[in-house]
């Protein structure tokens, strides 16, 4: 004997499918092995900068950049930190980035920034948002923690959204984990 279906039973089979797909898609995907010690890409590393030859000079005589300005924070301190798969903590080779970052803006207090979470192309979009935020969070945090004010500092995440490496496979990646500290205002 067949049995029709009627619309409530449609309706429910329905959402009971909708259901199982959402929760499909939230799944954590295995990610396959790679090595957590990895370096930033080196065209990403901060130049040393020269010593300070009088007040308010923080060594831009090697790069021309006015003091305080975004080249200035970008060319001789470093705006950007990178992060393994799936972390969100400070990894130890971007502390001395994070505190030169702190540093400086303690010279300019009138500087504020945001700083942008961003994740790879691997994972769904809204696991790469929270990711982002996590990173951007974790460098909000270190940085406060320098002694900064938490009130000069936004945060936003861009999940996957804008890569820096349109790139697959490992190094695009390495490149597209990082939390970058982009100046809002007060710059000179």
């Amino acid at each position: 004997m067949v049995r029709s279906l009627n619309g409530r039973t449609i309706v429910r089979l329905a959402l009971v499918g909708v259901a199982a797909a959402s929760l499909g898609a939230c799944a954590k995907k295995a990610q396959p092995a790679y090595p957590t010690t990895t370096t930033p890409p080196v065209a990403q590393q901060p130049q040393t900068p020269l010593p300070p030859s009088g007040p308010g000079d923080v060594g831009t005589a090697q790069t021309g950049a006015l003091p305080g300005s975004q080249q200035d924070f970008v060319v001789n301190v470093g705006d950007r930190v990178y992060f393994d798969t799936d972390q969100h903590d400070v990894r130890a080779d971007a502390e001395p980035i994070l505190a030169a970052q702190a540093a400086w803006l303690r010279r300019y207090p009138s500087v504020n920034v945001r700083i942008e979470g961003n994740a790879d192309e691997r994972g769904t979009r809204e696991y790469n948002l929270a990711l982002g935020a996590r990173r951007a969070n974790a460098v909000r945090d270190f940085l406060v923690g320098q002694g900064l004010e938490s009130s000069r500092i936004a945060t936003i995440s861009f999940g996957k959204e804008q890569p820096i490496d349109p790139g697959s496979g490992e190094d695009a990646w390495q490149r597209n984990r990082n939390a970058r500290t982009a100046i809002v205002s007060g710059a000179r």
